[in-house]
């Protein structure tokens, strides 16, 4: 015990943290690290952490886009061992998507195998499959050599990686990203590479230009999938000047002739992620489901290019009335959610606007090519200084040879010979002024002939300023640097020869320009914009119209309003007989058939409604909860089989009964009651429902629950409690309402409503006794009362289930 109370971490103060700031600030990392480095993207060079990771390990496998392939699984291994330790099979997963040419617009890998198609398939393993870099790619790892951009240690410190890639084309708009984070997502989509660039050099030329300015360059996205655009011009222009939006894309179609009247139609281009294969099982179930009745039939007919056609029933069917009610029933048209939210600078997550996320490439093009010049400057400054020394070499080979050749430590030597003194085994012998190039010309003794062992001389021939120069010795007074003796001693004997001094002297000239053009480069501003632009135009010119996938892929066009077509229109007039069992197991037998006719149903079940009806007809089912559901009947089930269970047609809930099943009748009125015994009149055309939720109308509390539905047909409301007492009253007095509680149909101490119904007062009321006869009562005067009155007891006769019929 001794020993567990000195131990510090038992120590009360050392658990002091309470736990909310505990949890919140390791909660906090969690979402920045998601945020930062997994699921936002950079608005730099438009790659998330595991994408930049692997075009990485592949440059240093040495994969280019004109080599070898290698195997996936090679290149994913390296990705994770080196860079990105988060699973090879994650990272196989982003590595296989940028190689799919249907979910990336320019695909960043070339895949060499089952890479998966755009019916949904996997890729397959990473054992089989292949990979290597694609020329786009390349462009974003250009000048990557060149200190152009900043370099971090790795997860474990072993290796640096790129904090970002260089970058030569807004890559974030040009192939889209899509990602959720904590409590933030993004979901940008693809861009036509020419059209942005064009926008791009708009903003170069006018950085003051508005959004919808760069619309008429950038009219809206590009999927790979091709597609149509059908959102109006204005709404895109106000999703791309806010950063958020929807887009309506919709398939490209058009109607194929096949003679005789025949004629179908196929599609060609499908939305962007929109899996074929499910789109064919959505739209054959709308066919088998008949909600779409004036289609017949699809076939898949893709091979390399998508064709998938549609078979009409009848050859008058209007192609367009078809196609809007597929792309209002399917994925043939859906909804691209813009949301354009970036990291900027890869630290600060912001919702951007297009021109927003175009000028942070264009100021990150910028310190690119800043960065890349300060390099290439430092490079000829250091390359400049070895040509100084070797050109000293050269002016005086016999001592650099000498050097060498008999000193013990050649290098210091080099360095802290004094190349001002002439060599006192050497003379010049110069025959007359034309065998001498003076050295204020920039080149010295080209003619001259060496020999040694001679007393040294000075042409006296020579200008007087020319004589102040030791002619021998172009070089530096103060001896050479480090650099240039290390470079003297590297150099072969084969540079010995004449033509390589005069590649050193035009090696020189030129670096010397070069660099002069690099100092003007750092020294204007728009000089920079002017090379940015320059390089713009040969991404352009690369990546543009001539390119594989240069072409614009998607279209713009008008959707044209919205008509509702009545089903009943399309539906041709059918006589059938709705069969609805005990369980809720509905059907539809062709033809009128006879109501008593002896049915099948499953073993423990039985018949409940079974009316006549036609295809065109809708059904409305009132269920225990209060609300009404539609079907139309002609997409009920064959009648060959037991039918389908009706909740699957209707999301009627599974505590909820089936109250009350019939056909809809326009014009009419209802009478709604609950087992409270509340009620209201409600029109009927007020009860449909346009959606498979249904229409709530009449609002009940448990324990209360929806317990009649009757069609008006009289001038007074008789109504039953289960104690047996009724009470008759003018219909006037029930108010008409659509949605409600109702008002008080009668009055009880102990139970509830059994039945309520409507009739014609003179006709009297009439039921059906324990035998099966109807009897009609003419004299009510006993019991017709007051609306929430407690009636008086049934008469002799009536029913013992309390119901009247």
């Amino acid at each position: 015990m001794d020993d567990d109370a000195d131990d510090p971490n038992l120590d009360p103060t050392h658990m002091a943290e309470p736990l909310r700031r505990a949890i919140g600030e390791r909660y906090l990392t969690y979402a920045l690290s998601t945020i930062m480095h997994r699921a936002l993207p950079d608005a730099r060079d438009g790659l998330k952490p595991v994408h930049r990771r692997i075009l990485y390990a592949m440059r240093r496998l040495r994969l280019s886009s004109n080599g070898g392939f290698l195997k996936s699984a090679k290149i994913s291994g390296d990705t994770m061992g080196d860079f990105h330790p988060h699973g090879d099979a994650a990272i196989y997963d982003a590595m296989a998507r940028l190689a799919q040419d249907f979910t990336i617009r320019y695909p960043l890998v070339d895949g060499q195998g089952n890479f998966g198609n755009i019916d949904g398939d996997n890729p397959a393993a990473s054992r089989y499959t292949e990979a290597r870099m694609t020329v786009m790619s390349e462009a974003l790892l250009e000048g990557l050599d060149e200190n152009a951009v900043d370099y971090r240690p790795n997860y474990d410190g072993r290796l640096m990686e790129p904090a970002v890639l260089p970058a030569s084309y807004p890559n974030l708009l040009a192939n889209g990203s899509s990602g959720i984070a904590v409590g933030m997502a993004t979901n940008i989509p693809p861009h036509n590479i020419g059209e942005l660039i064009n926008a791009c050099l708009h903003l170069i030329k006018s950085p003051g230009a508005v959004d919808d300015t760069l619309m008429q360059y950038v009219p809206g996205p590009d999927f790979p999938t091709g597609g149509v655009i059908v959102e109006p011009p204005e709404n895109i222009a106000e999703a791309y000047r806010t950063g958020r939006g929807q887009i309506r894309l919709r398939a490209r179609w058009h109607r194929e002739d096949l003679g005789r009247g025949q004629w179908q139609i196929v599609v060609t281009e499908i939305p962007y992620q929109v899996q074929k294969s499910k789109l064919v099982e959505r739209i054959a179930e709308l066919i088998q489901t008949k909600k779409v009745p004036i289609l017949a039939d699809i076939r898949d007919e893709s091979a390399d290019d998508i064709r998938m056609v549609l078979e009409p029933r009848t050859r008058t069917v209007d192609p367009d009335t078809l196609m809007n009610l597929l792309f209002r029933n399917s994925d043939l048209e859906l909804r691209f959610s813009l949301n354009m939210n970036v990291l900027i600078d890869g630290v600060t997550p912001r919702v951007c606007s297009l021109k927003e996320v175009l000028r942070a490439f264009l100021d990150f093009r910028r310190d690119v090519l800043i960065r890349r010049s300060r390099h290439r400057m430092a490079k000829i400054d250091n390359r400049l200084e070895v040509l100084e020394g070797l050109m000293i070499a050269f002016l005086n080979l016999d001592r650099v040879i000498d050097i060498i050749r008999y000193d013990d430590a050649p290098k210091p030597a080099l360095m802290y010979e004094d190349w001002s003194r002439p060599h006192q085994d050497t003379i010049v012998r110069a025959t007359d002024e034309s065998d001498y190039v003076s050295p204020l010309q920039g080149v010295e003794l080209s003619s001259l002939e060496l020999r040694p062992d001679a007393e040294a001389t000075v042409p006296d021939w020579l200008s007087e300023e020319e004589q102040k120069i030791p002619h021998r010795y172009a070089g530096r007074e103060e001896g050479l640097s480090d650099v240039q003796a290390e470079a003297i001693l590297n150099m072969r004997l084969r540079s010995l020869r004449r033509l390589e001094e005069l590649e050193l002297r035009g090696e020189r000239d030129r670096l010397m320009e070069e660099r002069a053009g690099l100092a003007d480069l750092l020294d204007s501003e728009d000089l920079q914009w002017s090379r940015i632009a320059e390089q713009l135009r040969e991404v352009r010119k690369a990546f543009g119209k001539d390119f594989a996938r240069g072409q614009r892929l998607t279209g713009f066009a008008e959707a044209g309003p919205a008509e509702d077509v009545p089903l009943e229109a399309m539906i041709d007039r059918e006589p059938i007989t709705v069969v609805c069992s005990q369980m809720g197991w509905i059907r539809a037998m062709t033809g009128h058939i006879a109501l008593d006719r002896e049915l099948k149903f499953k073993d423990g079940d039985g018949p409940r409604f079974i009316f006549h009806a036609e295809t065109t007809d809708k059904l409305l089912v009132f269920g225990s909860n209060g609300r009404f559901y539609t079907v139309q009947a002609g997409t009920l089930p064959g009648g060959r089989g037991m039918g389908e269970p009706l909740r699957l047609m209707a999301d009627l809930p599974n505590e909820a009964e089936i109250i009350d099943l019939f056909i809809h009748r326009p014009g009419a009125k209802l009478l709604v009651a609950s087992s409270a015994g509340d009620g209201f009149v409600v029109p009927e055309d007020e009860v449909v429902a346009q959606t498979r939720t249904g229409r709530q109308v009449l609002n009940v509390r448990a324990p209360a629950r929806a317990k009649v539905c009757h069609r008006i047909a009289g001038d007074h409301v008789a109504v039953v409690g289960e104690n047996r007492k009724v009470l008759v009253f003018p219909i006037e007095e029930l108010p008409e309402m659509t949605r409600g509680k109702g008002v008080r149909l009668q009055k009880y101490k102990d139970g509830g409503l059994s039945d309520a119904r409507s009739f014609t007062l003179a006709d009297g009321l009439s039921w059906h006794d324990p035998a099966g006869r109807t009897r009609t009562q003419t004299e009510l005067d006993e019991w017709i009362g007051k609306r929430a009155g407690t009636g008086r007891m049934a008469p002799r006769g009536f029913p013992r289930d309390n119901r009247f019929t």
